[in-house]
């Protein structure tokens, strides 16, 4: 796919796209799938699968920085903490791009002091922002360096009340000193408790704390492609599952799907699409609590296994049994390549399995991140 050029005005020093304007995954990303492909075989022509290159973000967080009287949002500069506001992020899906400039407003209209790192003081520490595409609302979550949601309560009035496209309003608690986003507490102020998509043919649901791809359009691309290499009538352990956007739709098509997952808002989306489903759906789910390497004997009741690890790639006691005791068909899709290289690689070398179909695909357009989908089958006794 080519891409149309296009003028960024927040490079540099926005860090976001360090490929800008590039077209297909990066060279040594290629270089890698070609040497898997040799080694299992297959022809050395590796297909890659490209989206909409602008615009496309439906999922984002920002980090809040600056002043009351001139807030910043956005991401950090390489190698420092240093916050580079992006008010016009050309990826941006336009409505986080405009509840953006929404809260800008909003923040020199109630005083809410941002976060400022070195002190530790401050309030509004990041936002996330969550497009719903049959409303096109946003759902925002506001990250505060507080233990309770009252300080920031005029903010999401106002912002209610603004006009902005918004979904709902929720308030997370995190007041530790620490880099990570999300604390344990949440607070709904306005707004349906979950994001809703149709993938796959069926409803899932999004809490705001529960994982979900950016780049909606080509994860429908991805879960159809999954579906195609699934037989309907399989009995498919499926693990990592979140919220369920792959195996919730096989469940439509007459499989029978064991779902693995550890995060409780991933099991709580997960929970609310299985109770959408018909009877008879849901009579053929079960949903199995923690982590994946604890389930791993779920292996041998299925016919097929389906995974989405996060990037460190697979836990090692559900690799061992993938190993010892092959499932006719393995769908591994991977955000992590060096991980998803190295276990497949553990994988063919074993020869209890064969890499059959390998798709990369550009989830993150203007970026080196390759999404890597393969389908391994049983080898069969020679």
């Amino acid at each position: 796919m080519l891409m149309e050029p296009r003028e960024c005005s927040h490079r540099p020093p926005c860090p976001g796209c360090p490929a800008w304007g590039e077209v297909g995954i990066a060279p040594e990303a290629e270089e890698k799938l070609l040497g898997l492909m040799e080694l299992a075989g297959l022809e050395s022509l590796l297909p890659v699968v490209e989206g909409q290159p602008y615009e496309y973000r439906h999922r984002a967080r920002s980090a809040v920085r600056g002043r009351v009287r001139s807030p910043k949002m956005g991401i950090f500069a390489k190698g420092t903490h240093q916050i580079v506001d992006i008010p016009r992020c050309a990826v941006h899906h336009p409505c986080i791009n405009e509840v953006i400039r929404g809260m800008k407003a909003g923040i020199r209209a109630v005083g809410l002091q941002p976060y400022i790192e070195k002190s530790h003081k401050g309030w509004l520490r990041y936002v996330q922002l969550v497009v719903e595409r049959s409303s096109q609302t946003v759902q925002l979550v506001l990250v505060g360096n507080t233990a309770e949601p009252d300080l920031f309560e005029p903010l999401a009035q106002h912002l209610w009340n603004a006009g902005l496209p918004l979904h709902s309003v929720w308030w997370n608690g995190n007041p530790e000193r620490t880099n990570t986003i999300f604390g344990p507490l949440w607070h709904r102020f306005f707004g349906p408790e979950m994001v809703v998509e149709t993938i796959g043919g069926a409803s899932v649901f999004f809490p705001p704390g529960a994982f979900g791809q950016s780049n909606l359009n080509l994860a429908d691309f991805m879960v159809a492609q999954v579906t195609e290499w699934i037989p309907p009538t399989s009995r498919v352990a499926e693990f990592y599952a979140g919220v369920g956007a792959f195996g919730l739709g096989l469940l439509r098509r007459g499989a029978t799907v064991l779902f693995n997952e550890v995060s409780p808002a991933g099991i709580h989306g997960l929970r609310v699409g299985l109770e959408q489903q018909e009877p008879d759906a849901q009579e053929r789910a079960s949903v199995h609590v923690g982590p994946a390497g604890d389930h791993a004997n779920l292996v041998q009741d299925c016919d097929v296994v389906l995974v989405d690890p996060p990037r460190k790639g697979l836990d090692e006691a559900l690799l061992q049994e993938l190993i010892q005791h092959p499932p006719e068909t393995f769908v591994y899709v991977s955000c992590g390549l060096d991980a998803f290289v190295r276990e497949a690689q553990q994988i063919l070398e074993s020869g209890s399995m064969q890499l059959v179909e390998l798709i990369a695909v550009a989830l993150f357009p203007h970026t080196e991140h390759v999404e890597t989908m393969a389908r391994f089958v049983r080898r069969t006794a020679s």
